[in-house]
């Protein structure tokens, strides 16, 4: 018995057609409101949306690592503007250190001053002294230790007699400098260099 009844789009029966209740009726496959299509349009939406937060998640890695890259060498190139602003200020006071030391080297002149004056001036000296340390200042050129190009520039060459002797600073000149690893001035020396009779 065959009533005019077939299901619509919707899953009711629709009695226009002259279909039987055993009649199957296929949706059109290539509907875009079939539930197949739906879901096939769904997964593409995924696919493209997953790329996409790919691609934004790198973006973002990207600019995070950028971002901590600029903020490191930001902090190095502050922590060098110091240094090269300390090394100018330093450099200039090398000159009080050197004024210091030559007075100091006079010792029998520097005996005859009055003993309270000496020691203000000597307190003084290592007030200096201690400060620059502090800002990584360290002092190089010391009697009886060996040539150091890098450290020392000799301006006189003594002759001597003992092998043992040979290419040992005899005496400073003016001291050098070293500041945070950096030789801001090399000490100026007397070398010993020995020499056969």
């Amino acid at each position: 018995m065959a009533d005019n009844k077939q299901l619509n789009k919707s899953g009711n029966l629709d009695e226009k057609n002259n279909i039987s209740d055993n009649d199957v009726v296929f949706e059109d496959e290539n509907d875009e409101n079939t539930p197949l299509q739906k879901i096939k349009k769904l997964r593409e939406e995924l696919k493209k949306c997953t790329e996409e937060r790919g691609e934004y998640l790198a973006g973002w890695q990207r600019a995070k690592a950028d971002f901590i890259n600029q903020k490191n060498d930001l902090e190095k190139w502050k922590k060098d503007f110091i240094l090269f602003a300390n090394e100018n200020l330093i450099d200039e006071l090398l000159p009080v250190l050197d004024s210091f030391n030559i007075a100091f080297g006079n010792r029998e002149a520097w005996e005859k001053v009055d003993k309270n004056w000496r020691t203000g001036v000597e307190y003084i000296h290592s007030q200096l002294e201690g400060v620059l340390k502090q800002h990584g200042l360290i002092t190089i050129g010391e009697v009886g230790e060996p040539f150091n190009p890098e450290k020392h520039s000799a301006i006189e060459k003594i002759a001597t007699q003992k092998k043992d002797e040979d290419g040992l600073v005899k005496e400073v000149f003016q001291k050098g400098f070293i500041l945070k690893d950096k030789i801001i001035r090399p000490a100026k020396v007397k070398v010993f260099a020995y020499e056969e009779n």
